[in-house]
Formats: structure tokens, C-alpha cells, sequence
């Protein structure tokens, strides 16, 4: 690390969530300096021990660049994290989540956590929650502002987000629990049984198979869709070793049916997560005709640099003192 680098450091940025940290030393223009993984999400912290693990991710950081404020977004901030950030309401917009940012007392520097976002139940919906994602959205209308009037933003994950942006405001969204259906599935039911697959590679003949045939089944619904990845199966119509990525497809194919069932017009969408499963995303929505839907990287950190600014944090780097 360079001289140079050392002068124009700003801001320190994480994204703490479930299995993981990343964090983002940051400059001038919000662009990386430095960055670090590590597998210290909150189920990986032992006896709740964030303030530990905390100093270990920024420690040399800070002492090396000095005060720098620091802001993180993701589940540090839930009931089970470290302090609970309260949830802001949706529709929700950048101004409301910086300004209910959580100030958290820590050793070498407080840390700040940004609130996750609720929608509340109406007009037949459930209640929703997300946390982390908000950032996600923001740090994408940086990157994509053609978004900004309306669009929809894709989040692929365990639990995937659905996001609807409507005049440069997350307006609404859903949640599906597509990722950790299909872990719950593989691991513990009769679908998982058949030889496994190899984890590196996608078998999309089985996976197209799969997204064709949950769309085609309609009113159906998935429980009736779910079984034929075992009957296909047993009748020959599909390998054992197809069926992970078969199945794969069903609970996409399933969640991309729902999502797109009550829309006139798909508003311009784009796709916010891992370069595999957004892939996966990809090819599925492919078979629903949307062709064009680009992946924006390195979301979260935008959104927390656009954070940081609208909440003054970057004003001076004693701000957080």
C-alpha cells in the first residue's frame, strides 16, 4: 500500500451478513483500496463476540490510516447481530436510511449500521423485512440512474428480493426462499437421494427442463410441480445425476412465474449477487422471454459510499469520534 493510498482513505465499508464479511477500504471517489473476506458472519461468531472480530477485520486499517469512519450494512445489524438497527418503512428512500443510521461504542472506532427495511402488510400481502439489500438497491441506482424512475432489481441468494424502484425510491418488494428451499430439499428429502452433481458445473439441459416445466404448471402450484423431479426420474426422463440442477430449475422457474405474474410490463431489470446462481437467474429468465438482464457488481459497496455521504460521515474523519 502506497503513500498515496494511505492520504486518501475515507471511509471503511462492510457488508455483515449471515456466513460472511467483506469489507472495502475506500477513497476519495469511493473506490477500493483494499479488500478483505473473511468467514465471520454472525452464525460464524462465537458468544456473540462482534467486537472482537470487529477489531481483527479493521484493526490494522485504522491504525494505520487513522479515525476513519466506519459503516456497515447486513445482518450485524438484526436481532441477532451485534445492536439491532430499527427497520425504516417502504417505501423507503436514501435520505430516510441515512438518517436513522445505529451508533454502536467500539474499540478503536464506533461503528455505524445501517437499518434494514420493512413493508408492511396491505392489500393481501404479508408483511416483508430485508436487511442489507437496501444498501444493495442504492449502491445499484448509482451505478444504473436509468433505474431510477422504474425498474426492478433481482437479488439472488437464500433468501432472493424481488425490489421495485419507483421515482428513485425502493417502492416495494418480496421475498422467496428459493436458495434455502432448495438446500432444505437437497439435504433432507426424498429429491435428494439420486447421485449428486458436480457443485462447478450446470447440467442446462436439465435446468431449462426444469424452468419450462414449472412454468408450465401453472395454477398447479410447486408442491404438484416438486415430485416429478423424482417421477421423471424413475419413468427415464431425466438422469440422476440431472436431478439437483432439474430441481434447481423447478424452484427458479417457480419463483420467476410468480414474480412475473402480476406485472402488464417488465420494467428494465438487472440482477445483484453471485456470478454463478446470478447466471443461473439469467438463463432462467431467458426462458420467460426477458433477455437483457445485466448484472451490476459491487453494489453493496456503492450503496454504503452513498450512505456515508448523505449521512455526513465523510465530512471529517474525527465525524465519528
Amino acid at each position: 500500500m502506497d503513500d498515496k493510498s494511505a492520504n486518501t482513505a475515507r471511509l471503511i465499508a462492510l457488508d455483515w451478513g449471515t456466513s460472511s464479511l467483506r469489507a472495502w477500504l475506500l477513497a476519495d471517489n469511493g473506490e477500493a483500496i483494499d479488500t478483505r473476506t473473511a468467514r465471520r458472519g454472525i452464525m460464524q461468531v462465537a458468544d456473540d463476540a462482534f467486537a472482537a472480530a470487529y477489531r481483527e477485520i479493521i484493526g490494522d486499517w485504522i491504525a494505520v490510516h487513522g479515525d476513519l469512519p466506519v459503516l456497515a450494512c447486513g445482518m450485524i445489524g438484526s436481532r441477532g447481530g451485534w445492536a439491532e438497527a430499527a427497520y425504516v418503512d417502504c417505501p423507503a428512500e436514501l435520505c430516510a436510511l441515512a438518517g436513522r443510521l445505529l451508533k454502536v461504542e467500539a474499540d478503536p472506532v464506533p461503528l455505524y449500521i445501517v437499518p434494514g427495511v420493512m413493508q408492511q402488510a396491505g392489500e393481501g400481502a404479508l408483511p416483508d423485512v430485508m436487511r442489507g439489500e437496501e444498501t444493495q438497491v442504492l449502491g445499484a441506482l448509482a451505478v444504473a440512474p436509468e433505474l431510477a424512475e422504474r425498474g426492478l432489481l433481482v437479488l439472488p441468494g437464500t433468501h432472493c428480493k424481488w425490489v421495485h424502484i419507483a421515482d428513485h425510491r425502493l417502492a416495494a418488494f418480496s421475498t422467496y426462499m428459493t436458495g434455502e428451499l432448495f438446500a432444505v430439499l437437497r439435504k433432507h428429502s426424498i429429491l435428494g437421494k439420486p447421485i449428486g452433481r458436480n457443485e462447478s458445473a450446470i447440467d442446462t439441459e436439465a435446468f431449462d427442463f426444469g424452468v419450462d416445466s414449472a412454468r408450465a404448471a401453472g395454477t398447479a402450484g410447486l408442491a404438484a410441480a416438486l415430485f416429478s423431479t423424482r417421477s421423471r426420474m424413475l419413468a427415464g426422463e431425466l438422469a440422476a445425476e440431472a436431478t439437483p440442477d432439474y430441481l434447481s430449475g423447478l424452484l427458479i422457474g417457480d419463483e420467476l412465474r410468480s414474480a412475473l405474474a402480476g406485472l402488464e410490463r417488465v420494467p428494465p431489470l438487472r440482477l445483484i449477487g453471485d456470478d454463478a446462481l446470478c447466471g443461473r437467474y439469467r438463463r432462467a429468465l431467458a426462458r420467460f422471454d426477458i433477455d437483457d438482464a445485466a448484472e451490476i457488481p459491487d453494489a453493496a459497496r456503492s450503496g454504503l459510499w452513498r450512505i456515508a455521504e448523505a449521512a455526513g460521515l465523510l465530512l471529517t474523519r474525527h465525524q465519528n469520534s
